[in-house]
């Protein structure tokens, strides 16, 4: 495999077939994000990527999903993709799901019946960072999109028929913003109804922006009690029509799982059992990215 770089995957797509196509974020603004800082983006070779295809065709038989590398492998050209697809559908019948990381910039590039080709070739599922449905802090550390088009962009995926897993960041808005943050998040996950929502906390990372901002005291970041009650409003404020809304991540001070709606109220009596002592959270050098 040709592998460069940084690789950062979906912690669910770690044991599926992990291709490289792109190198680095489309995107690389965000200030929280170190992941690919200094790394410039770029498309593979279509050589290169036809060799990968046919490396995995031969010794990953046993897996049945793949992923398609690296931060926004969804801004390929239509047509470069589409063939990538279809070539994956020739040597890999066995794979039943194809994933990708997705923004608003790549999904707005595709029109709608594009992006119904690339599902009926197998792209299934798509994962976009929301991170929080606060238009200031979008602005603030550069997201590079609107909560308004992160909603059109997330519906227009789901009209498509491709799953959508969004990601939010707990504590991204400081502690001055963090109801807001937690509220407005909540209400753009509605409005979007993904079938699969990720929560994370905030882990500053030095050398980036923000680090920077929270070493100058420009930012605070929420304590753990905070993040907690940050977490509870955001689920509140988050109507799902059939969704999982998971914050087991292992940056999180309390691994959650809950299908909404069916298990709002059961998440919200276990965060509050946290908020009173009853449930210990977890220790600082147990989180991680």
């Amino acid at each position: 495999m040709h592998y460069e770089g940084n690789m950062i995957r979906p912690p669910s797509e770690a044991y599926s077939i992990l291709l490289q196509f792109t190198v680095g974020c489309s995107h690389n603004k965000c200030t929280f994000c170190g992941a690919y800082k200094g790394q410039r983006f770029k498309i593979k070779s279509d050589e290169i990527i036809m060799e990968d295809i046919a490396f995995a065709a031969k010794h990953f038989r046993h897996q049945d999903r793949l992923f398609l590398c690296d931060g926004d492998a969804m801004i390929i050209p239509q047509k470069r993709l589409l063939k990538i697809l279809v070539e994956i559908e020739k040597q890999l019948p066995w794979v039943n799901r194809v994933g990708v990381y997705a923004n608003t910039k790549s999904l707005r590039m595709k029109t709608l019946e594009e992006l119904k080709e690339l599902k009926a070739h197998g792209l299934d599922i798509a994962y976009m960072g929301l991170e929080t449905g606060d238009d200031e802090t979008l602005k603030k550390v550069k997201k590079g999109a609107s909560a308004d088009r992160m909603i059109e962009m997330g519906k227009k995926a789901r009209e498509a028929g491709i799953k959508l897993s969004i990601t939010v960041l707990l504590g991204l808005a400081g502690r001055e913003r963090s109801e807001i943050h937690a509220k407005e998040t909540g209400r753009v996950l509605s409005a979007i109804d993904p079938e699969y929502v990720g929560a994370l906390s905030l882990m500053l990372i030095p050398g980036t922006p923000m680090y920077q901002e929270f070493e100058s005291g420009e930012f605070s970041m929420p304590t753990p009690q905070e993040l907690l009650k940050e977490l509870r409003t955001m689920i509140v404020s988050t109507n799902l029509s059939n969704g999982l809304f998971h914050a087991n991540h292992a940056s999180n001070y309390l691994p959650l799982k809950a299908h909404l709606p069916q298990d709002k109220d059961k998440a919200i009596q276990q965060i509050d059992e946290a908020l009173s002592g009853n449930i210990a959270l977890k220790p600082e050098h147990l989180r991680a990215l």
